[in-house]
């Protein structure tokens, strides 16, 4: 299989974390997935139209898009533990924490290309002003579960640190550790982890 890559991606990682803790990372060839929103990889975009990575190649050539699809596959490759619970509470909780985790995701990679992309001219503080209120609001919202999450590894936990390891990556100086210290205590532990630690993302 071959994985359009980046290394900066936050939703790259969550694939790459899901492909340590099932065993199967030494399956995955990276390709260059370097992509934004106005440069579209024309490779990339042969298996994913909408141009974002990650995207999977299998090896009949099929493309499947967006992470929490290449995540579901790859839970289909496996006989261990299950990332995505099968049934019951467990698989509501797994995925409610990887949407929200996902939309906070979203949220903070637009907000960077806002801040980051576009000509200062055309950026709207007030737009920016929102993407980062749906970061805090989800940011909240783990704090008051973080009990819900306690030692499970499965998508929504995976999801939940790589969200809070993108936070850490692009928005150090939020510094969202001081006003919820539960989440920062769980985070400190999940990121120890050695497939986080294998999926760490660049120094710059």
């Amino acid at each position: 299989m071959k994985l359009f890559h980046g290394g900066s991606s936050p939703f790259v990682r969550k694939v790459m974390v899901v492909a340590h803790e099932t065993g199967q990372i030494d399956k995955l060839e990276l390709l260059d997935g370097g992509t934004t929103p106005i440069e579209t990889n024309p490779e990339l975009a042969k298996f994913n139209p909408v141009g974002k990575i990650p995207a999977l190649i299998l090896a009949d050539g099929t493309g499947l898009a967006n992470s929490p699809v290449i995540c579901d596959y790859l839970d289909s490759l496996h006989r261990s533990a299950k990332m995505i619970p099968a049934s019951g509470s467990s698989r509501w909780e797994a995925l409610h924490f990887q949407a929200i985790s996902d939309g906070l995701m979203d949220a903070a990679v637009n907000n960077r290309y806002e801040t980051m992309v576009r000509p200062e001219t055309l950026r709207w503080d007030a737009w920016s002003a929102g993407q980062m209120g749906k970061v805090d609001r989800v940011v909240d919202a783990l704090e008051d579960s973080v009990d819900i999450l306690g030692d499970r590894v499965h998508i929504g936990t995976i999801s939940v640190g790589c969200a809070l390891g993108y936070l850490d990556f692009r928005y150090g100086d939020r510094k969202w550790r001081g006003s919820h210290p539960k989440l920062a205590a769980w985070f400190a532990k999940f990121e120890q982890r050695p497939s986080m630690q294998a999926t760490m993302p660049p120094k710059t």
